[in-house]
C-alpha cells in the first residue's frame, strides 16, 4: 500500500493532537446526519462525527428547543468549517430491518450501504446511533423502480450565485457572507417544481463540490427558496491520500457512475453552469452512458459572472461533436431552459 501524501499527514497529526487536547478538556462525540437514498433493496446513507463541549443529552434538548434558530440561521460561511472530526468512531445505522455498522475515515464521515431494509419507495427514516448514547434520524430517499427520469444539479452558480471557481470571491461567499443574502438564480426552482409535478416520483439529487460542513446551510437555502427536497452529494475539502486538495471534476464524475448503477432505468435530466467544469463532465458521462441521459441543461453565466468566475466560459459547443446524442441546451436561466427542455427539443420522457 502506497504511503499517504505528506499533506494528509500533516492535516491527520494535527487533528489527533487537537482531538486528544479536547477529549481531555471533556468534549464529546457529536453525531451529524445527511439525507441517504437508494432503492427497494439497497441503501447509501451519509453521517459525520465530530467533537462538541456538549453532552448528548444537553445537545438533544437544545436541538429540540432551537431548530433552526435566527442566530444559526445568519451566521457567517467560516464557523462550521471549525470542526474536530472524531475518527475511527463505530456508527450504527437501522433503516427498516436492516441493521449495519461502520467506522468513520479520517474527516469523521462515514459513508455506508446496506441492503435487506425491506421498505418501500418514498421517504423513510434511517436511525443513526453512537455508543455513547447520540442518536440522529435521517431522511432517506428510497427511489420507486418504476420511476423513468430524474434530475441532477449543480449548486454553485446553478442554483446560488457563488461566482465559483475565482478563489477570493468564492471565500469571501462562503467563509464570510451570511446564508440569507446569498442570491438563488432566476428560474431554477420553478423549472426543478414543474418538472417534479409531471411526476411526484422523480428523484432529485443536488451534486456539489462543496463540504459536507455545508450541508445544513445549503438545506437551508434551498428550503428557504422553494427548491425540491432531494438528498446532497457533497464532499471533503482538504488534502487526500495522493494530494494537497481533492478533485472536484473526479467526485462529480464518480458520483455519476454511483447513480448510473444503482438506478439503471433512470435517464438523468443533467443540470450545471458553464462557470466550471459542468459541460465537460456531463458531456464525458453522456458518451460514456448514452443510455441514462435524458438532456443536458447548462446555465449561462453572464458576462460579469463569467469575468468573476474564471473568466471564459466552457466551450459547450464543441462537446456536441462527440458522440453525445442527449441534447445540450443552454439559456442564461431557469426559465429559459424549461422552455427549451419541455419543448421537441428535449421533452423529459419523451
Amino acid at each position: 500500500m502506497a504511503r499517504p501524501h505528506i499533506a494528509a499527514q500533516l492535516e491527520d497529526t494535527v487533528r489527533r493532537r487537537v482531538g486528544a487536547r479536547l477529549r481531555r478538556r471533556g468534549w464529546h462525540e457529536r453525531l451529524h446526519g445527511y439525507t441517504g437514498y437508494g432503492t427497494p433493496d439497497h441503501a447509501r446513507l451519509f453521517a459525520r462525527v465530530t467533537l462538541s463541549r456538549v453532552e448528548p443529552e444537553e445537545r438533544r434538548t437544545a436541538l429540540t428547543h432551537a431548530q433552526d434558530s435566527l442566530l444559526d440561521i445568519a451566521q457567517r460561511g467560516w464557523r462550521v468549517f471549525l470542526t474536530a472530526p472524531a475518527v475511527g468512531v463505530r456508527v450504527q445505522v437501522r433503516l427498516g430491518q436492516a441493521v449495519a455498522e461502520g467506522t468513520t475515515d479520517r474527516g469523521g464521515y462515514l459513508d455506508l450501504e446496506l441492503d435487506g431494509h425491506g421498505l418501500g419507495p418514498g421517504w423513510q427514516e434511517a436511525a443513526v446511533d453512537l455508543p455513547n448514547g447520540d442518536s440522529v434520524t435521517t431522511s432517506v430517499l428510497v427511489v420507486d423502480p418504476e420511476v423513468q427520469v430524474g434530475l441532477v444539479s449543480d449548486i454553485d452558480d446553478t442554483v446560488m450565485v457563488t461566482h465559483l471557481p475565482r478563489i477570493l470571491i468564492a471565500g469571501w461567499n462562503t467563509f464570510v457572507r451570511s446564508e440569507v443574502v446569498r442570491q438563488e438564480v432566476a428560474g431554477m426552482a420553478a423549472m426543478y417544481r414543474s418538472l417534479l409535478a409531471e411526476d411526484p416520483r422523480m428523484p432529485i439529487f443536488y451534486l456539489s463540490t462543496g463540504a459536507w460542513n455545508i450541508a445544513p446551510a445549503l438545506t437551508r437555502f434551498l428550503r428557504r427558496h422553494d427548491y425540491p427536497v432531494g438528498p446532497l452529494l457533497l464532499t471533503d475539502w482538504g488534502p487526500t491520500n495522493t494530494g494537497w486538495f481533492r478533485s472536484g471534476q473526479e467526485h462529480k464524475e464518480r458520483e455519476l457512475r454511483r447513480l448510473a448503477g444503482m438506478f439503471p432505468q433512470i435517464r438523468w435530466v443533467l443540470v450545471g453552469d458553464d462557470g466550471q467544469h459542468d459541460p465537460v463532465i456531463y458531456g464525458a458521462f453522456a458518451e460514456e452512458h448514452p443510455q441514462a441521459v435524458e438532456a443536458i441543461c447548462i446555465r449561462e453565466l453572464t458576462p460579469a459572472e463569467q469575468v468573476l468566475s474564471s473568466g471564459l466560459p466552457v466551450p459547450t459547443d464543441e462537446l456536441l461533436g462527440k458522440k453525445v446524442e442527449a441534447p445540450m441546451l443552454k439559456a442564461p436561466n431557469g426559465y429559459g431552459l424549461h422552455q427549451l427542455l419541455v419543448s421537441g427539443r428535449g421533452r423529459p420522457g419523451a
